[in-house]
């Protein structure tokens, strides 16, 4: 029974996001889609490389047959690395301190 649960919570999940927006004033609508970001290509290319090295390292040490702990440090560790380091430079370079 507990497969018949999942497949409904997905169902649930998925139908709020198609249904969710379309509920929500038109006027609101408008103020979202005229603050859309623009990526720039090495922002594009560091989500890329975010995504694409931890799989490739996942393939490789495969934390589900061997120590999860060695993927979390080589896999995950320098992706969360990356990005925190560059929110706190981002934060520093935005208010000027």
């Amino acid at each position: 029974m507990s497969g018949v649960n999942e497949i409904l919570i997905i169902a649930a999940i998925v139908a709020g996001i198609f249904f969710v927006p379309r509920m929500m004033p038109a006027k609101r609508q408008v103020l979202i889609s005229q603050k859309m970001i623009t990526l720039s290509g090495r922002m594009r290319l560091a989500i890329a490389i975010s995504i694409i090295y931890p799989l490739v390292v996942a393939a490789y040490f495969q934390p589900w047959k061997k120590d999860l702990a060695l993927f979390l440090y080589v896999g995950i560790g320098p992706v969360a690395l990356y990005w925190l380091m560059k929110w706190v430079f981002t934060g520093i370079k935005d208010r000027g301190g």
